[in-house]
């Protein structure tokens, strides 16, 4: 909700682009106009190049895309850690998703392709028991090359696949 991931990402990037003189452009998007208002004064604030943009996911984004990465609701809202912990002062809609955790993740994994190039990358953040349905989700949409990597836990929390098709629109 801070622009933290876009940010942190075009702080990586930056010195590399530089480098190699690639020109690097970030989206960062939030469904919420406060949410994007203080990640836009983010990137601001340290010097960050970083588009941010209200959509519903996908709704008012446009062009097409290397790298996709998103952090989005996976919780199902009868998750008893929901009121547990730092997790409680979290905004439920950040945190929660219908289909037990799984709607969020469904919708850009199914849509994604329609902004990727041949090639690209999505990568998304799940809950540590939701990485064998989430790689079936990237299966039934055609990526390629899915893996999952483990956090510092040993759990599995991001997933990953390949857009190698040629026609994804």
């Amino acid at each position: 909700g801070t622009g933290a991931i876009a940010l942190a990402l075009a702080s990586a990037l930056k010195p590399i682009a530089q480098k190699h003189t690639v020109q690097l452009d970030i989206i960062g998007v939030d469904l919420t106009p406060e949410v994007v208002a203080l990640a836009k004064s983010n990137g601001e604030k340290n010097q960050l190049n970083v588009a941010f943009v209200q959509s519903c996911w996908f709704e008012n984004v446009t062009g097409t895309f290397d790298l996709i990465l998103s952090n989005p609701p996976y919780i199902d809202a009868h998750d008893e850690h929901l009121t547990q912990g730092d997790v409680r002062f979290e905004p439920l809609s950040a945190l929660v998703a219908a289909e037990e955790g799984y709607a969020d993740l469904r919708h850009i994994i199914a849509n994604a392709p329609k902004f990727m190039r041949t090639g690209g990358y999505l990568l998304v953040e799940h809950g540590w028991q939701q990485g064998e349905k989430v790689r079936s989700i990237f299966q039934e949409n055609f990526w390629t090359s899915i893996e999952t990597l483990r956090d510092y836990g040993n759990n599995e929390r991001v997933t990953l696949g390949c857009w190698a098709q040629t026609e994804n629109k």
